[in-house]
This record gives C-alpha cells, sequence and structure tokens, in this order.
C-alpha cells in the first residue's frame, strides 16, 4: 500500500468520508433541516403545502419502519410491495417539504445535491447487503421493484399467498428506526418556521 493509499484509507480523511458517505446521510439531513429553519424566509401558505409534504414523508417513514424486518427476512410488503427504498422516499418527501416551508428557493438544489451525493451509495450498500443475505428472492423483487418511484400494483412474490399483506408494527416503527427523532425534527422544524411569518 503506497504512502497516498494509506492516508486515502485512513478514518477521518476526506477519501475515506467519501467513500463511506452513504453512513452519515441522516446526519447531513439533520443537519440540512437545521440550516435551512435556521436561514428560512417562510410564507404561512408555503409552510402549509410543505406541511402536507413532510407530513406524508412521515407517515411513509412510519408505515415502512413497522414493516421492514432488518435481516430477519426481505420486507416485500407493505410500502416494500410498491418501492425498495420506502424510508428513503419519506425523506425525500420530508426535505421537500422542509425546502417548500422554508421559503428557500435555492434548499431544493442544495436538497438535489446532497440526495445525488449520499442516496446512491446508501442504496448500492444496502442492495448489495440485502442480495448478499437473501439472494433469489431479492433479485425477483428487485426486477419489479424501483429504488425510489413507487409502482402502482403491490409486488407479490411467487406462490405469496394474495391475501398476505404483511404485518406493520407500531412499537417496532418508534424503535426500529428512530421514528420519534425523525417526528420530533420534522414537526420542530414546521412550528418553528410558522413562528417566524
Amino acid at each position: 500500500m503506497t504512502a497516498t493509499t494509506e492516508a486515502a484509507a485512513r478514518p477521518g480523511s476526506l477519501m475515506e468520508l467519501v467513500r463511506r458517505r452513504y453512513r452519515y446521510r441522516q446526519f447531513i439531513g439533520i443537519a440540512f433541516a437545521a440550516v435551512i429553519v435556521a436561514l428560512g424566509e417562510p410564507v404561512r401558505e408555503m409552510i402549509l403545502a410543505g406541511a402536507v409534504f413532510a407530513v406524508l414523508g412521515m407517515v411513509v417513514r412510519m408505515w415502512a419502519s413497522g414493516h421492514v424486518k432488518k435481516d430477519a427476512e426481505l420486507a416485500t410488503t407493505g410500502p416494500y410491495a410498491h418501492v425498495r427504498h420506502p424510508l428513503y422516499v419519506g425523506n425525500h418527501l420530508i426535505a421537500i417539504g422542509l425546502c417548500l416551508a422554508s421559503g428557500l428557493a435555492w434548499s431544493f438544489v442544495a436538497w438535489l445535491a446532497l440526495a445525488f451525493f449520499f442516496y446512491p451509495a446508501a442504496i448500492r450498500k444496502e442492495d448489495s447487503r440485502l442480495e448478499l443475505r437473501f439472494p433469489e428472492a431479492w433479485r425477483a423483487w428487485r426486477a419489479e421493484t424501483h429504488a425510489l418511484f413507487p409502482r402502482l400494483t403491490a409486488y407479490r412474490p411467487e406462490n405469496a399467498d394474495p391475501a398476505d399483506r404483511g404485518t406493520w408494527s407500531f412499537r417496532q416503527s418508534l424503535v426500529a428506526n428512530g421514528e420519534p427523532i425523525y417526528v420530533a425534527v420534522t414537526v420542530f422544524a414546521l412550528v418553528y418556521l410558522w413562528t417566524q411569518v
């Protein structure tokens, strides 16, 4: 290993941060929300429009996190029957909502840049992990569902019971993915922007 390669692989180096950027998407999302809320120039009607997107995003996240099985089995029911990464879809809806509520036109461009930098790497990492763990089931599911753009009809694995819609757990939704943090940050941001009008 050359000195340059060693330096790039060192924890904390810029190259290491770029290579493992998928790990920082949640922190970046919360930091982005804090910045646009702090700099926001809110307009009441835009806050209401933004709240619609943000609430929809929170609902999608709650729905998805109550279905995900965290490596125990491949989740293909609930929102996972329509899109492979519904938690990320929820994140994008929340971000769009906060961009609208902030009243900052540049925030949309900033979110788009952040999303292109962080999310494709996260999707590749998660997809490769799921493919290794559930190879045949994952490949069949991937062939029928997009990463972020939902299909209208629900995916059904071969030989699946058509009546099986999966089970949703409120407790799992609250505990598994830190949903209370997402909800608290989003609600605080919207309320704060509302008070700034």
